[in-house]
C-alpha cells in the first residue's frame, strides 16, 4: 500500500538530492504535507495515495481556511508539488489537484521600511553598546558582532538567512566583495565600498579568527562557536532597535526593504536595485538586465546612504 506518509518521504528525498532546495523550504514541506496526513487520519479518510481525490484535499483546504492567505497558499503549493512529483514519477493516474480551481485572493501590503533617522538610531544604539564593553570579552566581541549584523543587512540588502549563511570564503574585506548564495543557490556579488563599514567587518574578522575557525568558517558566530541562527539575528536587530522610538517593528527584511526603497529614493535605477536583492522570478530574469560590476560599485559608492552615517570603530594605536 503505497500511502501518503511513503510519497512525502520520496517527494522530500527529491527535494533534497535532486531540487537541492534550503532547508527552510524542506522544513515547510514537512510541516505541511505532515499537517495533510493528521487530517486525513483525523477525518477517517484513506491515507493510501490512490485514494486521495479532490474532495478530501477541498476538505482539507477549508480545514485551513482561516489561516493567513500567505499561509494558505503555501500549503496549496506544497500539495500541488507533491502531486506534480507522483504523476512525473508515474505514482498516480490521476492528479486529484487537475481540476481544482484555487485562487487565493492575498492582502497586498506596501512594505515596511526605515527612513536614515531610524536606520540612524539603530547604528547609535550598536556603535554606542560597543563602547562600553570590556575589551578582550566575549561581550566585546558580541557587541562588535552586532554592529557587523547591522552593517551587513543594511549594506547588502540581503535576506536573514543568506546574512546568517556567510562563510569567511564569500567574504572579501580586501575588495569588498560580498557573495551572497541566495534562493535555488543562486550567488551574486554585492560590492561593499563604504569605508567606515569595511572598517569595522575588518574588526570583526580580526577579533573573532579563533571563534570563526572553530564555527567551521561562518562568518558570523555564536558564544558556542556555532553559526548564528536566523533567529538571533532577528533578535539582535529587535534589541538593538528597541526603546528608539521607531513605530514599526524592525525585523532583518525590514533592513531589506530599507536598503531598497532608500537607493530608489536617490533615483537608483529599479533594474540595478532588483539585481541588488537577488530576485530570481521568471519575470524579473527576463525584464531587467545582467548588472556590471563596475557600475554596481560606482552606484553603492555614491548612493548607498551609509556614507550619510557617521559611524566608525575607533582604530587602536
Amino acid at each position: 500500500m503505497y500511502t501518503i506518509k511513503s510519497a512525502a518521504r520520496e517527494f522530500i528525498a527529491h527535494c533534497k538530492i535532486e531540487k537541492n532546495l534550503s532547508s527552510k523550504t524542506i522544513k515547510a514541506y514537512q510541516i505541511d504535507l505532515r499537517q495533510l496526513l493528521e487530517f486525513l487520519v483525523k477525518k477517517k479518510y484513506s491515507i493510501t495515495i490512490s485514494r486521495i481525490t479532490k474532495i478530501e484535499l477541498r476538505d482539507f483546504l477549508e480545514s485551513i481556511s482561516t489561516l493567513k492567505p500567505k499561509s494558505v497558499k503555501r500549503k496549496i503549493a506544497t500539495i500541488k508539488a507533491l502531486f506534480n512529483f507522483l504523476e512525473f514519477e508515474d505514482k498516480i493516474t490521476v492528479n486529484p489537484l487537475r481540476k481544482m480551481r484555487l485562487r487565493i485572493k492575498e492582502d497586498k501590503r506596501l512594505p515596511r521600511v526605515l527612513n536614515l533617522k531610524e536606520v540612524n538610531a539603530i547604528f547609535n544604539r550598536a556603535y554606542s553598546r560597543s563602547l562600553t564593553e570590556t575589551p578582550n570579552t566575549f561581550s566585546h566581541l558580541e557587541s562588535i558582532r552586532n554592529i557587523a549584523v547591522v552593517e551587513l543587512l543594511f549594506a547588502t540588502g540581503a535576506r536573514v538567512s543568506e546574512i546568517a549563511n556567510l562563510t569567511d570564503s564569500q567574504v572579501n574585506l580586501n575588495s569588498g566583495e560580498i557573495k551572497i548564495k541566495g534562493k535555488g543557490n543562486k550567488e551574486r556579488v554585492i560590492q561593499i565600498c563604504n569605508h567606515q563599514t569595511l572598517s569595522l567587518l575588518r574588526r570583526y574578522q580580526q577579533l573573532s579568527g579563533p571563534a570563526r575557525q572553530r564555527a567551521g568558517g561562518f562568518f558570523l558566530v555564536n558564544r558556542f562557536y556555532s553559526k548564528l541562527s536566523d533567529q538571533s539575528i532577528r533578535g539582535i536587530v529587535k534589541g538593538l532597535s528597541a526603546n528608539t522610538g521607531i513605530q514599526i517593528k524592525v525585523t532583518p527584511h525590514v533592513f531589506r526593504h530599507s536598503f531598497a526603497t532608500l537607493l530608489l529614493e536617490r533615483d537608483v535605477d529599479i533594474k540595478y536595485i532588483q539585481s541588488f536583492l537577488g530576485h530570481s522570478s521568471i519575470a524579473t530574469t527576463q525584464i531587467y538586465t545582467h548588472v556590471n560590476r563596475e557600475k554596481q560599485k560606482q552606484i553603492l559608492r555614491l548612493k548607498h546612504p551609509r556614507k550619510d552615517l557617521n559611524h566608525s570603530y575607533p582604530s587602536e594605536g
